[in-house]
Formats: C-alpha cells, sequence, structure tokens
C-alpha cells in the first residue's frame, strides 16, 4: 500500500544499523493527519478482506486523542466510500470505574460521539466494559468480557495510544505481562492528565476496567499510536529500553507483528532524530552539524571553540572531521551561525547590514502581529521580546485567538459574580442580566457539570479583562488589541474540534487589515490540550490562501515556545536577550492573568505557575549560550522562522 506523509528526512536506508536502538519496527509521518490515515486505510483494507471471505473482522479500540481521526476517517470512508462495518465487532480496552453510559467523559459516550453513531455497525458487536457492574461481581464480568473476545475468534486489530506513564489502556505501570482485563487502579499521573476532560482532577475516578497486557498481545496485529511533542520522551522509551513493567507499552516489543506510528514531533527524542551519529553515516547537511557540534561542546562541558579533533573523533564524529576538514574551521562556522541568532531588535535594527541579522532592517518601523492562541500565551511565551517591539516603536497589535474560557476556575467565576451582585447592591442599581443570574445560579447549585453557556461567557469576560490589562501594560492602545474569539474553541468543552474555514477567515480578515511585515505565533505543539495545533494550522493556512497578495511575499512568520517545551539551540533562528529589568517587567505582565496564578485549572505536566516555567526556560537558555562561549545573559527569548514556498 503506498502510503504518503512519512517523513524523508529519517532515510530507510539507516533501518539495519537501528535494529539494536529500536526494538520495533517504527514509522514517522509528516502530521497526525497522515499517520491517522494509514492506520485507517490498514483498518478499511483488513475489514474489506474478511468481508469478501464472509468473514468477521473483529477490532480492539481506544480512546483519547490519539484514534479520534482515525475514526474520522474510517467515518468519511463509510460515508464516501461505502465502507460497511455489518461485519465488523468490536471490543474496546477500557472505561472508567463509575461512569454511566451517558456520561460526557465515560469512553461509552466517547466511541458513540466520534465512531458508532455514524457507522452501520449492529449495536450487538459492539463491546465496551461496563464501568457500573457492582464491586462484587467485576472479577465474574472481567473473565467474561475476556471470553466474548476469545469466542469472537480473537482480536484481528489492536489499536492503541499511549500515555505518559508508557500505559497501553489503563495497564499502568507494574502491571504484569500475563495480566488480562480486569479492574485496577490509576496512577496519578494519569489522572492529572485526565484532569483535563473532567474540570478538575477530584473529578477523575481513581479506578478502570481494562483489558490487561496478555490480552492486547493476543491481536494478530497492533497498530500504536504517538502524536506531539510531549510523547517523544515515552515515546522513545518504549522502542529504545528492554521490555519492562516499568513501561508497559515495552511488552509491545514482544509482539511479532506490531507498527508503531508517530508524528515528527512525537519522535524528536529518537536516537536516529536525536544524535543520529550515533546509529549510522549522515548526510552532514548544516543544520545536523550545528546539532551534532552543540551536543558535543555539551557533552565536554567546553565552549565552541575550545572543541579539539581528539573531541570529535572519541565521541563518534570522525565522520564530521573527514567531510569538513577540522575542529576550528567546523567551530568557527557553527559559533558565527548561533552568533548571528543574537539580537537586541526582533523588529530589525534600524540603518544597518543586515545581512547577519536574523530581521531585516527596512522598514525601520514595521508593522507586527502577535497571535496568542489562549489569552496569556502572548506574555508567557515572548513577553520581553512583546516589550521590546513596542519600546522600539513598531506598530504592533496583538490577536487573541480563543477566549481561554474553559482555563478558570468555577471559584473565581463566582467570586466575580458575587462582586458584580454586591456592587449593585451597594450602588442601589437593579439591573436585569439574565446571563449573569443564570451564571451565578448555576455556580451556587449542585450541578457536577457547571461550564454551561452562561458561566463560560463569564469566564471568558474574565480572560479578556485579564488580557487587556497585560497588554496595555505591555504599551498597547486598546486598539491593537483583539479577540478573536475562533469558533473551533466554543465547539466543545476542552478536547477540541478540528479548525474550521471560519477560524481561517477571522485570521485572514486581521491579517488583510494589518497588512503585517513581522507575524508572531505559537509553535509550541507540546501543548497537551491540542489548541496551539489548531491556532497555528489556521494561521498557516490563511498565509497559503493569501499568498497571491503582494505584501505577504514579504511578511515574517516568526514561532516561539516556552509554554511547554524551548526550542533547542541548533534549531533557533533569532533570540532576544533580557536583562534582569525586562524579565520582572515580563513576570508582572503574566502577573495581570491573575486566574491563571498560583494554581492554572490545567497545567499540564508542570504544576509550576507558568511566569516560573517561563523564567526558568528563559534563564536556561541564556545559560545554554553561556555554556557555548556566548556573551552572558539574565535570559533569553527563542523564535524560529516558518518559511513559506511562495517566500522562497
Amino acid at each position: 500500500m503506498a502510503i504518503t506523509g512519512i517523513i524523508s528526512k529519517y532515510p530507510s536506508t539507516l533501518i539495519y544499523q537501528l535494529k539494536s536502538v529500536e526494538k520495533m519496527p517504527l514509522e514517522i509521518f509528516e502530521t497526525a493527519e497522515f499517520g491517522s490515515k494509514y492506520v485507517a486505510q490498514s483498518i478499511a483494507w483488513a475489514i474489506k478482506r474478511k468481508e469478501q471471505l464472509g468473514q468477521t473482522t473483529v477490532l480492539g479500540l481506544a480512546t483519547g486523542s490519539s484514534p479520534i481521526k482515525i475514526y474520522g476517517e474510517l467515518v468519511r470512508m463509510h460515508k464516501e466510500e461505502g465502507l460497511s462495518f455489518k461485519n465488523v465487532v468490536t471490543f474496546n480496552l477500557d472505561e472508567y470505574y463509575g461512569l454511566t453510559h451517558d456520561d460526557p467523559q465515560s469512553y461509552h459516550y466517547f466511541m458513540h460521539e466520534h465512531l458508532f453513531q455514524y457507522i452501520d455497525i449492529p449495536k450487538e458487536n459492539i463491546y465496551i466494559p461496563d464501568g457500573t457492574i457492582p464491586m462484587d461481581q467485576v472479577s465474574k464480568y472481567c473473565d467474561h468480557y475476556e471470553k466474548q473476545i476469545q469466542l469472537h475468534g480473537g482480536l484481528d486489530i489492536q489499536i492503541l495510544g499511549i500515555g505518559r506513564t508508557g500505559h497501553i489502556g489503563f495497564n499502568e505501570p507494574g502491571s504484569d505481562q500475563k495480566s488480562i482485563t480486569r479492574l485496577i487502579q490509576l496512577d496519578n499521573i494519569t489522572r492529572r492528565d485526565a484532569a483535563e476532560s473532567f474540570g478538575n482532577i477530584e473529578d477523575v475516578p481513581y479506578k478502570a476496567i481494562t483489558m490487561g497486557i496478555k490480552t492486547i498481545l493476543s491481536a494478530k496485529e497492533i497498530y500504536i499510536m504517538a502524536w506531539g511533542q510531549h510523547k517523544a520522551e515515552i515515546v522513545r522509551s518504549s522502542v529504545e529500553e528492554e521490555p519492562t513493567p516499568r513501561i508497559p507499552a515495552t511488552f509491545l516489543q514482544l509482539h511479532s507483528n506490531v507498527r508503531y506510528c508517530i508524528d515528527g514531533a512525537a519522535a524528536e527524542k529518537l536516537t536516529r532524530v536525536e544524535t543520529p551519529w550515533r546509529v549510522g553515516s549522515c548526510q552532514w547537511t548544516d543544520n545536523l552539524t550545528c546539532k551534532a557540534v552543540v551536543w558535543l561542546s555539551q557533552l565536554t562541558g567546553k565552549p565552541i571553540l575550545k572543541l579539539t579533533d581528539e573531541d570529535y573523533n572519541e565521541h563518534g564524529l570522525s565522520e564530521l572531521i573527514a567531510e569538513r576538514d577540522n575542529a576550528y574551521q567546523i567551530n568557527l562556522a557553527i559559533f558565527n551561525r548561533l552568533q548571528h541568532t543574537i539580537t537586541g531588535w526582533p523588529g530589525g535594527k534600524p540603518n544597518t547590514d543586515d545581512r547577519n541579522r536574523p530581521e531585516r532592517s527596512t522598514p525601520t518601523k514595521k508593522s507586527v502581529i502577535i497571535f496568542s492562541p489562549h489569552p496569556d500565551d502572548d506574555v508567557i511565551s515572548m513577553g520581553g521580546t512583546f516589550l521590546r517591539l513596542v519600546d522600539q516603536d513598531h506598530d504592533v497589535h496583538v490577536a487573541y485567538q480563543t477566549s481561554g474560557n474553559i482555563a478558570v476556575h468555577n471559584h473565581d467565576a463566582q467570586r466575580f459574580l458575587e462582586f458584580y451582585e454586591q456592587y449593585n447592591k451597594l450602588a442601589s442599581i437593579t439591573p436585569k442580566n439574565p446571563l449573569f443570574d443564570a451564571a451565578l445560579k448555576t455556580l451556587l447549585s449542585d450541578a457536577k457539570d457547571k461550564n454551561t453557556p452562561e458561566v463560560r461567557a463569564v469566564k471568558g469576560l474574565i480572560r479578556r479583562g485579564e488580557a487587556t490589562a497585560a497588554a496595555r501594560f505591555s504599551g498597547l492602545k486598546d486598539k491593537n488589541i483583539h479577540f478573536l474569539d475562533l469558533p473551533f474553541y466554543e465547539a466543545s468543552k476542552v478536547k477540541k474540534s478540528n479548525g474550521t474555514e471560519a477560524d481561517v477567515a477571522i485570521i485572514k480578515e486581521l491579517l488583510m487589515a494589518r497588512k503585517p511585515h513581522q507575524v508572531f505565533a505559537a509553535g509550541d505543539l507540546a501543548d497537551p490540550h491540542g489548541t496551539h495545533r489548531i491556532c497555528l494550522d489556521a494561521i498557516l493556512t490563511a498565509f497559503e490562501e493569501l499568498k497571491d497578495e503582494k505584501w505577504i511575499k514579504n511578511c515574517w512568520l516568526w514561532l516561539y515556545r516556552g509554554a511547554w517545551h524551548e526550542y533547542t539551540i541548533d534549531e533557533i533562528e533569532m533570540t532576544i536577550p533580557l536583562s534582569p529589568q525586562e524579565l520582572l517587567k515580563k513576570r508582572k505582565a503574566i502577573y495581570m492573568h491573575q486566574s491563571q496564578k498560583d494554581s492554572a485549572p490545567f497545567p499540564g505536566e508542570d504544576s509550576r505557575e507558568f511566569w516560573q516555567r517561563a523564567e526558568h526556560r528563559n534563564k536556561a537558555t541564556a545559560e545554554m549560550y553561556r555554556d557555548l562561549g556566548f556573551a552572558e545573559y539574565e535570559a533569553m527569548e527563542a523564535f524560529k522562522r516558518w518559511k513559506f514556498s511562495f517566500q522562497q
């Protein structure tokens, strides 16, 4: 089967050299969309083949964010290509214990929401663990679930995601290789990761029913998927370490027919990607040479200009020395490359030779748009650069792409509403505001789900006020502050739908109105909620659709990170040094987002406050530059330019 979208920069010619490192067949795709289509097409082919033979296909299905695009593609093939599921039986991996079938957080609900209601599978062919079984009957029920799989001839295909703990299904660290379907206690990390869907960790169940590792390994064919930078470390561990109960996914190495499908972001920590010279011959591009030299400098603890031929030879880089003459020439070239990324002028330095500077010197005063996926990403990730652009008199506009309303605690919303209510009483005002009244009534009720449209509207106003305060503090006038409220974000509570044409249209309208010379956007694709990816995709699509506009050919798009992960040194194309005073002012801008301070509702894997994360990463970047032999700064913000084909 010909599959497009597999990344070519990881050549298959190295596979024989990688077998001692990667212990499972692994495909790296350009995007999660390409990878999902590959898996969906493989499933469809198996269904059609068995249908021709008059046989039933038995599928093991997963939930979570990883398989959603697979289910979307299967639905598309059913509707547009006539793919039938009448001869398909499905068994789901797991279910939270204690949730009813109609609970929006249950996997019963998930599967019908994303797949079953759109296809022609008979209801009696759908098996999902029942989380409402009385505790004293769970063991018997789990045995029955196992027998049903066996009675249907076993699983033909099992699809899996992978959790941050390395769990598959809900087989947490410590799960035995011989385990079967059972009730299991959820790891605290797993519960924290699930908190985004439930609203807070207190509502996440402590237990779940899951197929066991032995049950999963009994499948004839297995597809495991991982998408995004936040999965990179566990992907590396699961395919390069020996099988161990500490990382349950490593047991998949024991299966004879498993396919690991990941995107480029999830591949970043693989040995063949991070340090390919350790596993085989390399094509020494300038970028790879930079990566290797930075790695060698950090490994030896020597500044770049002090690296010797012996350092290169002793650490597996003799091939690079042979190709590039000697250490001195390599060191000097990479030192100059990195030196040219450092600038105090993010909008370009006026009246200077800009050939070795990251940004153009003209026009002297640029029109700039800073896109911020959430209402605080701008100051968290590039607050110092934001301040510098304003101080250097560029025409800066900030565009908040989403309302960020889900990331406000209920108690914060209630506090604002009660203040509003008390203020009106003191002022003897009796306004009729059904929206506020309904929101407060909901927050004071015993309802489990309090995120009604009225409550979310209030939460959106809270975040809008905070963003406005931070932008004003950074020097912007109100006319330069834009709230886009992209529709995709309002389509669901936390797990976001894909972007739409309406989202792109809103981005295009702003771009056409401003015709900027510079655009800054979030390239931090480790965001666990997926919002950053959708927001970036909308911007990239808008640029492509506007490519015939004369002005856009000279509009440079810079990507920032910082909220979740930072760029590695070799990836950075522009870095802005910050003084202690600028770093303090950036912190104060972040402080304006009071609803996110102390404890944001969805902090991801890092429990520190966002200002702490930002300062740590900014200081760490400065320290890395210092250790490589450059001047010592208090902190640095990093950027990478996105180059469109029509701008080459």
